[in-house]
């Protein structure tokens, strides 16, 4: 659940910069991945946002989940007012029809429908690029309540059915994958149900056949821009690759990327998702206070509208370890030997936090000391990239986990493995001379770096 809430967040932040841009621009300023200390969330852009800053899309998504999680269900007239109260406050980034329905001053059952009936113009995109939450929420309930819900989400804003169509369809495919199905293969049955009257439409643009060269409206528009996030999914190898191709197709990149995002990240898992972007990802809601949405935040509320129960984290006081240079540049701590250490450490945390840590180069990786890291390999090359490239730059780079045992030493003995060419037994040796800490209890860890070793 997390994966197609951060995903959705992810893809935003790292298409705003481009937003209006031309076809390429992505890949010409970063032709390969950016593991070092700026990374692709490069901020700037026509509205100059912080590196790793989402924009409207995730802003309006996370209002549709706070709706969800403290009304319990779909409350229609709860989403618009927090919708309005946003729109009042004047948020730099908000479309235009948006704007001019939530500033209309009708009731929430009229003002998108009567906008549309004068306008006859309401199938952008701007209601597709917020309804992950929505999709998360009612994928427990079935394929029929998933889709009455992103329909009747839509029109709060779009009175044209054609956006609601195509939430209709996403929400359908979000619940497939979160149910371990394959998306792609469960798009002629999301399209039939789709309403006859625009069913023909939509089976165009979802067709495996469809490419972005060939779609008749900007992406501005609903129609390619749920095109387009299927065509990147069908030709994407992972996560990364999904948004790169979205990215380099220009115009509005951050809502493309936001649909291809949460799309992508309920397929590939929250461990698919690069950490250097994850970690990065943040924002605020104007006119909803002044919290600042961190990467915990989003993984919380992806569990609350999952139906989980999201108790607060308190780490408590534990004994500091570290500091302590274990291996040339690269030092290992327990969770508080790195919440207080130097500001100028690089640092790679692998356990949950608590409060978030004052230091500029911070990456998290969650990885549970237990059995049941279902996309380990993937974490762990993740981890060791961008701990090499971190590296080359000269940062004293920081690894701990809650202990500094366990999980510490998977990464400690991962790099001695992949870049010193040791075996596990060679590897697990040398760490446990040079950090009395390490913890070998974990028999996942063990293979997963003898599948390293053998790889």
């Amino acid at each position: 659940m997390a994966g197609a809430l951060v995903g959705s967040a992810v893809g935003d932040a790292l298409g705003a910069p481009f937003e209006f841009g031309p076809p390429g621009a992505f890949s010409a300023r970063f032709p390969v991945p950016a593991r070092g200390a700026a990374t692709e969330m490069c901020g700037g852009g026509p509205l100059g946002w912080e590196p790793g800053e989402f924009t409207d899309d995730t802003q309006m998504a996370l209002l549709v989940a706070g709706s969800l999680v403290e009304r319990g269900r779909l409350d229609e007239g709860d989403v618009f007012d927090r919708f309005r109260q946003w729109a009042d406050a004047d948020p730099p980034d908000i479309g235009n029809q948006t704007r001019a329905v939530l500033s209309s001053g009708l009731p929430w059952d009229r003002a998108a429908a009567e906008h549309f009936a004068r306008s006859g113009h309401a199938a952008g995109n701007g209601s597709l690029m917020r309804t992950t939450p929505a999709a998360i929420w009612f994928s427990r309930s079935g394929t029929d309540a998933t889709v009455d819900a992103a329909r009747r989400i839509s029109a709060l804003t779009h009175g044209d059915p054609s956006a609601g169509e195509g939430c209709a369809v996403f929400h359908e495919l979000v619940r497939v994958a979160l149910d371990g199905g394959d998306p792609l293969a469960a798009v002629p049955t999301a399209v039939a149900l789709v309403t006859e009257e625009h069913r023909d439409r939509w089976a165009t643009v979802l067709a495996p056949d469809w490419e972005p060269s060939i779609a008749t409206e900007s992406n501005g528009a609903v129609w390619p821009t749920l095109g387009q996030a299927l065509w990147a999914l069908r030709h994407g190898r992972d996560f990364a690759e999904v948004l790169r191709l979205v990215l380099d197709l220009g115009g509005d990149t951050d809502t493309v990327a936001c649909v291809a995002g949460g799309l992508a990240g309920a397929v590939y898992g929250m461990g698919g998702i690069p950490m250097r972007w994850s970690s990065a990802v943040h924002g605020r809601i104007p006119g909803h206070g002044d919290r600042v949405w961190r990467l915990a935040d989003l993984q919380q509320l992806a569990a609350a509208l999952d139906g989980k129960p999201v108790p607060s984290y308190d780490p408590g006081v534990i004994p500091r370890i570290g500091p302590v240079e274990v291996l040339p540049g690269i030092w290992a701590g327990n969770l508080d030997g790195a919440r207080y250490s130097d500001e100028d450490f690089a640092v790679i945390s692998l356990c949950r936090l608590g409060e978030p840590f004052p230091h500029t180069n911070h990456r998290m990786a969650y990885i549970a000391d237990n059995e049941y890291n279902v996309d380990l390999d993937v974490m762990l090359t993740d981890v060791l990239d961008d701990l090499s490239a971190l590296h080359a730059e000269g940062h004293r780079v920081l690894v701990h986990c809650h202990g500094g045992a366990s999980r510490t030493g998977l990464v400690l003995r991962g790099w001695l493995v992949r870049e010193q060419g040791m075996s596990v037994e060679q590897a697990t040796a040398h760490v446990a001379e040079r950090w009395p800490h390490l913890g070998l209890w974990n028999a996942s860890f063990t293979a997963a770096l003898e599948r390293l070793a053998g790889g």
